[in-house]
């Protein structure tokens, strides 16, 4: 024991022995990392995670440091960088760290580039405006996924919308989702969904989804063909792609963006159980409402039925009134009516009578005249003269002998008596 704590050591020892075992060793070195968890603070200094696919080491950056850098600006998660500096244990906190003292993107420095240089190339031609995005449908039937069959990406998304509201479609298009085929697979379900309305099943949302990777994995979804097809789509469109802190161009050529895969699920559709609780609140707020309109005009209804009869009562004893008061004026107003009609009457039959005889002087006096006038008028008074009237047997009138011929037969009429006669 007294062995044992002579080669002990005090926290505070342990750690200065280990700093000055690590410090000398790691000083003005390069390290290649994926940078991970970018964070800058008010301060200048900035503090991340250098990470590869087997271990992490945490990073900082001072503000002196970072000013000098000519890559600052694409200092970002996800950028691939050669770094210099010194390790660096940090004793209150019995951890180490990287101090960066330059940086300068590698590999994927590239890749930015192309990502920055197109993003302000399609947010130019307004392909990432607002104004062109779409709201989703609150209570989508169908939804229509464009991710890899293979993996947790699928299977989670499925759960959580059949979780949330199982009565909803759904139907994946299996596509890679990383290399340089990934992009073209991609576009092919998009397509396949925008014309899939055309063979009787038409989506109401479609969902592009992948899970999580390191910036060149995903780079694959700042494909400019690919984010012209998302912008193009027909169907309101979904991006979530990667983690939170991880932005694609699809993001921003879709509809909406989701921070990650589940994210996008929940948002798709809503939640069954609240819908159901908020209908049945207000079918009770509606019963309610109903009952209280119901009561209400019921009180209406009593109110104008009392109103009704007061104001009946009130003009039939009106109308009694005014009818009793007519009823007095009327019989003698009918009384002398009838005294001045029949003092007219006894007038004119007074009249009427010597009129009559007047008028009917008159009237013989005229048809005398008249049957005079028509006597001298009618032919046959010319017979009385002496003449006669002579037509043949059709009784047209003969008054030409040139249009006789033998043998016609005549009939001639004389004031008194008819003889007939045949033409040699």
């Amino acid at each position: 024991m007294d062995e044992a704590k002579s080669a002990s050591f005090t926290v505070s020892s342990l750690t200065e022995r280990i700093k000055r075992a690590i410090e000398p060793n790691f000083a003005k070195i390069y390290v290649e990392a994926e940078i991970s968890g970018w964070r800058r603070y008010p301060s200048g200094h900035c503090y991340f995670t250098l990470k590869d696919s087997g271990a992490q080491i945490s990073a900082v950056m001072f503000s002196s440091a970072f000013e000098r850098c000519r890559a600052k600006d694409s200092l970002a998660d996800g950028s691939k960088v050669l770094v210099y500096g010194n390790v660096s244990v940090y004793p209150p906190r019995g951890n180490y760290q990287f101090v960066v003292l330059a940086a300068k993107l590698v590999g994927e420095g590239d890749l930015m580039q192309r990502y920055l240089e197109l993003k302000a190339k399609l947010e130019a031609e307004g392909l990432f405006a607002q104004a062109r995005k779409r709201k989703l449908p609150f209570m989508p039937r169908r939804i229509a996924i464009v991710t890899s069959e293979a993996g947790a990406v699928i299977h989670d998304m499925c759960n959580v919308i059949s979780r949330r509201f199982p009565n909803v479609e759904i139907r994946l298009y299996p596509s890679q989702v990383q290399g340089a085929d990934a992009p073209s697979s991609i576009i092919s379900g998009i397509e396949y969904f925008n014309r899939s309305a055309d063979l009787g099943w038409a989506p109401d949302i479609l969902i592009i989804a992948r899970g999580g990777g390191s910036f060149e994995d995903l780079f694959c979804f700042n494909d400019e063909a690919l984010v012209r097809a998302v912008a193009a789509s027909t169907i309101p469109t979904i991006s979530a792609v990667g983690h939170e802190t991880d932005f694609t161009l699809c993001d921003f050529a879709a509809d909406v963006r989701a921070g990650t895969p589940s994210i996008a699920a929940e948002i798709s559709v809503p939640l069954q159980s609240e819908i159901v609780s908020r209908l049945e609140t207000a079918s009770r707020h509606m019963a309610a409402a109903l009952r209280g309109r119901g009561e209400w005009f019921a009180q209406r209804v009593d109110h104008l039925c009392d109103s009704l009869d007061s104001a009946l009562a009130s003009a039939i004893s009106c109308v009694e009134m005014r009818f009793d008061g007519l009823k007095g004026r009327l019989s003698p107003a009918l009384d002398l009516a009838a005294s001045k009609a029949a003092a007219r009457l006894s007038s004119a039959a007074g009249r009427l009578l010597p009129a009559c005889k007047l008028c009917l002087v008159e009237s013989k006096s005229r048809l005398a005249r008249a049957s005079e006038s028509l006597r001298l008028l009618s032919p046959y008074g010319v017979l009385d003269r002496g003449y006669s009237l002579t037509v043949d047997a059709d009784g047209k009138v003969i008054r030409d002998a040139a249009s006789l011929k033998s043998g016609d037969r005549l009939t001639t009429r004389f004031a008194k008596g008819v003889a007939s006669s045949v033409v040699e």
